[in-house]
């Protein structure tokens, strides 16, 4: 486990810190939670931090919560492999997988190939490279076609399955996890599917209150950024080396990272 590298106000104690006056946000009695960061393709370093969260959970309670923000595809050059593992976590563990948005574009490029043209401009390589296909040399349809053709054969039927039931959100307590983040002033349950795999400025430079504390990923960031509203925990894996899960029991948070 390393050290929580953040900074703290200067005259706040941890729990002010984070979530201001109010009640510290908590998880139910009884229940630890690991929620793990952006993994883009980096089946080594998800091998690593599991070991840690494994481990980490021997002094666990009885109910033990492993959640993945999404982004399992892309950019590292396994995206095939981390599906995969996630597809066998460890025993003992409730797991819930949410859905990013590189997930989402290889749905969209499965059901729709001239999606193509805008994945490949942050991961369809790679992805596609890591299932035994050759991505198209050419902005041509008909190559983007036979592109998908080839990936729909050599994805196999678990992998898409496990794609297209991905959740969007879930709630543990005084927590609200999703990948990319929420639209001020609208209610949790009330989020449009775009926002919660896509928005940033919007959600990371807005002061207010979501009713929860949102768990996200989606815009990488060296460090943890923790602010009173919200938890970042996508510490960018494929380009520093870093993937973080951040462990909630009772009113305690904590790392782990590899």
């Amino acid at each position: 486990m390393a050290a929580d590298q953040t900074q703290r106000a200067p005259g706040k104690g941890l729990k002010e810190w984070l979530f201001g006056a109010k009640r510290a946000a908590s998880v139910p009695p009884g229940r630890r939670v690991y929620v793990v960061g952006d993994i883009h393709g980096c089946v080594a370093l998800l091998d690593c931090l599991l070991k840690s969260i494994v481990a980490d959970a021997a002094t666990a309670p009885e109910k033990r919560l492993l959640v993945f923000v999404g982004d399992y595809v892309d950019r590292g050059p396994d995206s095939r492999g981390v599906i995969e593992r996630l597809l066998n976590p460890p025993e003992s563990f409730e797991v819930r997988c949410l859905r990013g948005n590189h997930d989402q574009a290889v749905l969209d490029f499965l059901n729709d190939p001239p999606s193509y043209r805008a994945w490949k401009s942050y991961g369809a390589q790679e992805t596609l490279v890591s299932y035994g296909v050759r991505p198209p040399l050419f902005d041509d349809v008909q190559a983007i076609v036979e592109a998908r053709d080839a990936f729909a054969a050599r994805l196999p039927p678990s992998h898409r399955r496990f794609l297209e039931e991905l959740e969007l959100s879930t709630e543990i307590g005084d927590y609200f996890v999703v990948h990319a983040g929420v639209r001020p002033g609208i209610a949790l349950g009330a989020q449009s599917p775009e926002d919660l795999l896509w928005i940033r400025e919007d959600f990371l430079l807005s002061r207010s209150d979501f009713g929860k504390v949102v768990v996200h990923g989606h815009t990488p960031t060296e460090y943890v950024v923790r602010r009173k509203n919200r938890i970042g925990i996508d510490t960018g894996a494929y380009a520093t080396g870093r993937l973080t899960a951040l462990v909630l029991e009772g009113e305690t948070v904590r790392l782990l990272h590899t």
